[in-house]
């Protein structure tokens, strides 16, 4: 018996407490017919409610049920994410193909669940398998993060006024690193000299920092009393800390993942999202579960969700950056072009 299929076994009975906000639904109908396609989906920590990275994926799956028909059941790890093989393992046993899972923190324990359920088809949100390694039926869903990250950077340093903008991420790994890189690349773009404080919640192999808007509360006033105007946050539930930290100084915010402006649970922050760098998941999603439907997967490699194909950007609600619209669509169309090449380390 394989590792993961022992996992299942063990830990069957304690799933319920695990993953104790545990949903499921079912909608529409189409081309799957319903009942026909069992959408399953693993989430990031915290789960949906974070108004950001995971409501995204959520919001992608409900517009394929809704396009194809068929019904969906959401899980969440534990705090630690100890459980986070055990759900995935319970998903495809329970015979929810596609199997769904949200964030990098999936990447140890994909490919050995995957190999245990080779009949059923896995996707992974910010995991690549560009080599093929988790597996032939392992579709990685890559975001060019650092390219709308590129374009929030040259916003900022078109609308600072202190000449000082600041950066918080949630975890210190490659993944969010890349945010900052773009970010940074795209504010010396457009101001060589200006003055960018990033600083992490949490390091590698701590995923707190997704989750601690207290923290991200704290770091963000230090930002804006030491002189940034505007603080780029990537750090999923703790991104609210920032906003409210930017409302306090009179100061302003650029939110991640979904159009923030929109999503916001307290209307009081709305005026100090500045704009968005959108990664659009809930299209990656519902693009990936179409080609499911379909017969299109290819498995064993990625799909890549870049500015070409409007996978990322930026979001224009409230009309913040409506007078610097112009810049930011010639930068746009220089990393189409390739005049552009954004880094993706700092």
């Amino acid at each position: 018996m394989t590792k993961a299929a022992a996992l299942l076994l063990a830990g069957s009975m304690a799933l319920a407490a695990c993953a104790s906000d545990e949903k499921s639904g079912n909608s529409g109908s189409g081309d799957a017919g319903a009942g026909e396609l069992k959408i399953g989906l693993a989430y990031d920590a915290i789960g949906r409610g974070d108004k950001s990275f995971n409501d995204s994926a959520f919001a992608g799956a409900e517009a394929a049920i809704k396009e194809f028909g068929g019904e969906y059941r959401e899980v969440t790890p534990n705090e630690d994410g100890s459980d986070r093989a055990e759900l995935l393992a319970q998903l495809a046993e329970q015979g929810y193909n596609p199997v769904i899972a949200v964030g990098f923190a999936y990447d140890e324990t994909i490919a050995e669940v995957a190999a245990d359920f080779p009949d059923t088809t896995f996707a992974q949100v910010d995991g690549s398998n560009e080599d093929g390694a988790k597996g032939e039926n392992v579709t990685g869903l890559i975001f060019a993060a650092e390219q709308g990250s590129f374009l929030a950077g040259a916003a900022a340093a078109l609308k600072s006024e202190t000449g000082q903008v600041g950066f918080v991420g949630g975890q210190d790994v490659p993944l969010i690193q890349a945010f900052q890189a773009g970010y940074e690349a795209g504010a010396k773009a457009v101001n060589p000299s200006i003055v960018i404080n990033s600083q992490y919640l949490s390091p590698a192999g701590d995923f707190s920092g997704f989750n601690d808007p207290a923290r991200a509360r704290i770091l963000a006033q230090g930002m804006y009393a030491g002189g940034a105007d505007i603080v780029f946050q990537v750090a999923g539930g703790s991104g609210t800390g920032v906003f409210q930290a930017a409302s306090e100084a009179g100061a302003r915010a650029i939110g991640v993942d979904s159009d923030q402006y929109q999503t916001v649970d307290d209307p009081a922050l709305k005026p100090v999202i500045m704009t968005s760098m959108l990664k659009r998941v809930d299209n990656a999603v519902t693009s990936f579960v179409g080609d499911f439907v379909d017969g299109k997967v290819k498995g064993g490699t990625n799909n890549l969700y870049d500015l070409k194909s409007d996978g990322v950007g930026l979001a224009t609600t409230g009309g913040f950056i409506d007078d610097i619209k112009d810049q930011i669509d010639a930068f746009r169309q220089k990393i189409i072009d390739g005049e552009i090449t954004v880094p993706t380390t700092p």
